[in-house]
């Protein structure tokens, strides 16, 4: 077949009359042209999906925090971490300013950017009072504090106290915002990673702006 043939067999003009086999050629050409798109298009498409390593990395997590009651704390990780999500009671957050005078940073003012964002420089250290949102590991050597929510005298605690956290590992102790007490290995407060809230029940932890 000449270069001219095959040009009217490929661009054949409108209204022109093209023979059986022709046209069954053109067929199967514009099918296999298909099929080598699509085979394309679907490793390029999976390129937008976030893979298992870009999640580790530090992809948001959706969290729906309904069924937590006051007084219970619901943990999810994020980034390989420990985040700690707690409905706090009215008497503990009652307690917080209670305690602000044994704290080494009551205001959350060391290392703002890095461990308290601006929502949270608050005395409860949240964006809605009775939810506080903190990263699980304690700023001393990165052991995870156990749960201390009953006020009153414990081992390891003083008889004054108010609820919180307790690292089993060098004994600092943080009060139900995840403020560090004084006088502990812990240089630092809890960390508050960036969240927000999507919906009342459903929070974004990673984000601070609404996808």
């Amino acid at each position: 077949m000449t270069q001219a043939s095959q040009a009217s067999v490929i661009g054949v003009p409108h209204g022109a009359s093209v023979d059986k086999d022709k046209r069954n050629w053109i067929v199967a050409t514009c099918a296999v042209g298909g099929a080598g798109v699509a085979a394309v298009a679907v490793p390029f498409v999976s390129t937008f999906q976030p893979s298992e390593k870009a999640k580790a990395a530090g992809a948001a997590v959706e969290v729906d925090i309904s069924s937590i009651k006051p007084g219970e704390k619901m943990t999810v990780e994020w980034r390989g971490k420990p985040v700690w999500i707690v409905r706090r009671t009215p008497e503990q957050l009652a307690s917080l300013p209670k305690v602000d005078a044994l704290l080494a940073d009551p205001k959350s003012e060391r290392k703002p950017d890095e461990l308290t964002p601006a929502y949270a420089r608050n005395e409860n250290r949240s964006i809605k009072p009775e939810t506080l949102v903190v990263v699980g590991i304690c700023s001393h050597l990165g052991c995870s504090p156990s749960d201390k929510f009953q006020p009153g005298a414990q081992p390891s605690l003083p008889d004054d106290w108010a609820g919180g956290f307790l690292c089993p590992c060098h004994g600092s102790t943080f009060d139900m915002a995840g403020r560090v007490y004084k006088n502990k290995p812990a240089p630092d407060n809890l960390e508050v990673p960036p969240h927000t809230y999507l919906s009342d029940t459903r929070l974004l932890i990673g984000e601070d702006k609404k996808a």
